[in-house]
């Protein structure tokens, strides 16, 4: 890719890689998790990058899932744009619920697409395989998951055998060592490859078990920093987001904290007149049961949308409840692709269908969960400072799909 030759995605301009750049999107990263590791001296390189180089906080996009919001990221759009609303959804023209991880759901071009086609060598490495096809919809470079490390090939991923390539044991789903070997492929395709740009995308397993400044997040948080750290002595610009925020969804005893909306909507309505969807939902519901703190509600009644709308917004738990038009409007969702009424809990309230369709029995620690606004502030730091001018010129709040704009166009 040729020094000045800007290229424009989703209506936005950005410069070509003057280095090597590095996104990480690190899931469920709450910015207290840095801050407490920060403090206990578990992340030395992250303290000295924050310090010498730009730290801010912003806003992911809501629902505060790890889909929309990696999309987000890597076409610099909100959902309405991009068109992924969620990790799950009601598909009304196949009659189905289905994940929404299929290519075929994205409505707009991804930059790290353009950025190849453009010819920059680019490079992509998630946990969960889920977010693979999305994120490398289109792209000419390596994509690829920890979670299948050792089915990759050439042809499909743009490298064979990535396991032996990478040099460690293929990690379990559900482990820490999930997020370990994105960071570890990281250093591995820096240091033989050095693509122009590369984005990471870790999971969330640790952030739902620990909270903040925890010894185990803290070593979490460590691990990390030993990577980022060797990524910049490669000389490396390094961008670090997240997807979402986490918080614990309990009550004082610990006991998870759960509105049930499709039993609630069965006796007031019948069974029948409403289908909960609940946007959360993945194939790794260990470490939450799919239980988030937002969901969208199909109604077969139009009538009802409003009675159901007035009478959710005086449920404990419930933090805010619009319908559809009105939702879509304030968080920037297509409207194609949510319920008639869109509700989100409140800091520690998840939301749920019914007790039977939710196992929290293989949880071993309190639950924790995001989803609502209530998650959605995030790190936005970057190794370099802005120029001066891009620094003057940047300005109102924050989102984690600024992300490629600030590296690219006003990092020093």
């Amino acid at each position: 890719m040729s020094e000045g030759s800007a290229i424009e995605v989703n209506g936005r301009r950005y410069a070509p890689p003057r280095a090597p750049v590095v996104v990480v999107c690190v899931d469920g990263c709450e910015p207290d998790y840095l801050d407490r590791a920060v403090e206990h001296g578990a992340m030395p390189w992250l303290g000295a990058a924050r310090a010498a180089g730009t730290s801010l906080v912003g806003d992911c996009v809501m629902p505060s899932f790890t889909n929309p919001n990696n999309l987000s990221i890597v076409t610099g759009a909100p959902p309405s744009v991009h068109g992924i609303s969620g990790n799950y959804f009601w598909d009304p023209q196949a009659g189905v619920e289905v994940m929404m991880n299929d290519p075929k759901y994205l409505r707009a071009e991804t930059l790290l697409a353009r950025l190849a086609a453009a010819g920059a060598t680019v490079a992509v490495v998630t946990a969960k395989d889920k977010l693979r096809r999305l994120l490398g919809h289109g792209l000419k470079g390596i994509c690829f998951s920890s979670e299948k490390a050792d089915e990759t090939t050439e042809t499909e991923h743009g490298i064979a055998d990535a396991l032996r390539f990478v040099g460690r044991p293929l990690p379990s789903v559900y482990s820490a060592d999930l997020s370990e070997f994105v960071f570890a492929a990281g250093v591995r395709l820096m240091e033989t490859r050095r693509p122009d740009v590369m984005y990471l995308s870790t999971t969330d397993y640790v952030q739902h078990k620990h909270a903040p400044g925890t010894p185990a997040a803290d070593a979490f948080y460590r691990m990390m920093d030993r990577y980022l750290a060797r990524l910049d002595a490669l000389g490396a610009i390094i961008v670090l987001t997240a997807d979402h925020g986490m918080n614990a969804k309990t009550d004082a005893a610990g006991r998870p904290r759960v509105v049930y909306l499709q039993d609630f909507l069965d006796a007031w309505l019948g069974e029948g007149r409403a289908r909960v969807i609940l946007p959360i939902t993945d194939p790794y519901v260990v470490h939450h049961g799919a239980l988030g703190s937002f969901a969208t509600i199909h109604l077969e009644r139009p009538a009802d949308v409003a009675p159901v709308v007035q009478r959710l917004r005086d449920t404990p738990g419930v933090m805010g409840v619009w319908d559809r038009a009105e939702g879509c409007a304030r968080f920037e969702l297509p409207p194609d692709r949510v319920g008639d009424v869109i509700l989100v809990g409140d800091r520690h309230t998840t939301l749920g269908k019914s007790p039977d369709a939710h196992d929290l029995s293989l949880l071993t620690e309190p639950l924790r969960s995001h989803g609502g606004p209530t998650e959605e502030t995030v790190p936005f730091i970057i190794n370099r400072p802005l120029s001066a001018a891009y620094a003057a010129s940047a300005g109102g709040l924050l989102r984690n799909f600024d992300m490629f704009d600030f590296v690219l166009n006003g990092a020093e």
